[in-house]
């Protein structure tokens, strides 16, 4: 039998923190291994109690899901696999946490068994949304280029400088991101065209005619080039260097 799945609840309120906990227990192979109130206390807990997925709060009075995210990324492999709750659907504050480096989102309304499915799926590497939520996140992400999602990939946005030129901003964007993404192999590139389109590992393994491990492998070397931390990072990448259309 394998380890259970180690998990790490962050929450200022106390009532969803225990609500949360009687969700999770439930599943066999889930594990609550500690709690936290505040995005202040994560990192060290992290530390000590080494979870597999940390399911966070995106709103908190001293610091938010956001920040804590982006100090957990800065682990590297090490990192857990972030889930952040929400009361609203997708917004920029749930694109910022995306862009931090979270795994996916959910609404605090979820039921309790997409709630278990979300920790496993995020457990495994793959995204805690729908395919249709993805598309939407990477369409906000990239629309207009100003708020919280912009720069979601770290394409360089484009210079004053350029917009004097008569330079179309979106097209400097699309260059930048071709750019970026000319570093990955063909098979690399046909992983990522497929991550943009909301496709889990399974799926692209399908498309592909490929393993779900070699999936993993494929992604895992496109995020390590491009210095990602997770999949809706790339798919808005890919998705800039596509174009319109």
């Amino acid at each position: 039998m394998s380890a259970p799945i180690r998990v790490l609840l962050v929450d200022d309120d106390p009532l969803v923190r225990a609500g949360l906990r009687l969700m999770l227990e439930v599943a066999p192979d889930v594990a609550i291994v500690g709690e936290a109130s505040d995005g202040a206390e994560v990192v060290d807990l992290v530390g000590a109690l080494a979870p597999d997925v940390v399911l966070m709060d995106i709103r908190m009075p001293r610091v938010d899901g956001v920040a804590a995210t982006a100090e957990l990324a800065r682990l590297g492999p090490r990192a857990p696999g972030v889930l952040v709750l929400t009361t609203f659907g997708a917004d920029a504050t749930v694109v910022a946490a995306l862009r931090a480096g979270a795994a996916g989102y959910l609404l605090k309304d979820t039921p309790p068994a997409q709630i278990v499915e979300a920790v496993r799926r995020v457990a495994d590497g793959e995204p805690a949304f729908s395919p249709d939520v993805t598309r939407a996140l990477v369409a906000l992400a990239t629309a207009g280029g100003g708020g919280a999602g912009a720069g979601i990939a770290e394409t360089p946005s484009p210079t004053a400088s350029e917009a004097v030129a008569g330079r179309d901003p979106r097209g400097v964007a699309r260059e930048a991101a071709r750019v970026r993404i000319a570093a990955l192999t063909p098979r690399e590139h046909e992983v990522a065209d497929a991550v943009a389109q909301g496709l889990s590992n399974a799926e692209i393994a399908a498309s592909l005619y490929l393993s779900t491990s070699s999936v993993k492998v494929h992604l895992s070397s496109a995020l390590a080039k491009l210095g990602m931390v997770n999949r809706v990072q790339l798919a808005i990448l890919a998705h800039e260097a596509r174009g319109p259309g």
